[in-house]
């Protein structure tokens, strides 16, 4: 399983910068539009420490103008207005940034994103505070709230996830030890076939379990929909040449791994 790394931000006041970033299990092209769209925006910009986005609207083009509006925990209404400076969806975003709250001063924002195993790696830049450092440690503070709120949107979006262990029986207890030519053949086939299942994601790990019982493969897997359980052991070579190979199939509903 990939571990994306949660939301962080770093002010560096002695050069009046903010770089943020976080890793968000969703591919860039959804991540950009989530950045931009005014439903997507209004929707997990939300925060009760901080500002609450009740108005966005963007002419995503280089040149086009951005306008936010939103409430604070104090119930004061604050606005931000900027206009766009980079749009290369859906790798790079960035504009300038007039905040009501810091009135007479225009900074610049740069949203860069980069595919990664699991989903995209999310990294902001936020320059031109200068010698305020006050103000750079404030924003750096609440760019980390930002992020962290965008991933979680993501998250709570996604898809249920379902696991599964796979019991594959052989046709004897003795079949490791005096499985025929015919049999080591349709084995190596079922190998080759859930190495392809593990190039795809879905299966986490399979093998030969060596019981004194009698010998059994194992396999877990994660899907998205129960129903591929199902498909995979349907597809088993093993299973399609009907030797006498069954598959218990167990639902595992509080998988933990890392």
């Amino acid at each position: 399983m990939t571990v994306l790394k949660k939301a962080q931000a770093v002010a560096d006041v002695e050069q009046g910068t903010v770089l943020a970033t976080v890793e968000i299990a969703a591919a860039p092209e959804r991540v950009f539009e989530a950045l931009v769209r005014s439903e997507d925006v209004t929707r997990w910009w939300r925060s009760a420490e901080g500002y609450n986005t009740t108005e966005w609207t963007a002419d995503v083009r280089k040149g086009g103008r951005l306008h936010a509006a939103g409430t604070m925990p104090n119930g004061s209404t604050q606005t931000i207005d900027g206009e766009f400076t980079e749009v290369e969806a859906p790798r790079k975003l960035g504009f300038t940034w007039r905040p009501s709250w810091d009135p007479g001063h225009e900074t610049h924002v740069v949203y860069m994103l980069e595919a990664i195993d699991g989903g995209t790696r999310l990294t902001l830049r936020h320059t031109g505070f200068g010698d305020r450092a006050d103000m750079c440690r404030n924003h750096g503070t609440g760019w980390q709230r930002v992020v962290a709120l965008l991933e979680a949107d993501f998250r709570k979006s996604a898809p249920p996830v379902y696991h599964f262990l796979f019991r594959l029986l052989p046709p004897r207890a003795s079949f490791m030890m005096d499985m025929t030519a015919e049999e080591r053949t349709l084995m190596q086939l079922h190998s080759v076939y859930w190495r392809g299942q593990l190039a795809t994601g879905k299966v986490i790990a399979f093998g030969p379990v060596a019981d004194p019982a009698g010998g059994w493969g194992v396999g877990i897997m994660r899907v998205d929909e129960a129903l591929e359980a199902n498909t995979l052991t349907a597809g088993d070579p093993v299973i399609l040449a009907d030797k006498g190979f069954k598959y218990e199939v167990l639902p595992m509903p509080n998988a933990v791994y890392a």
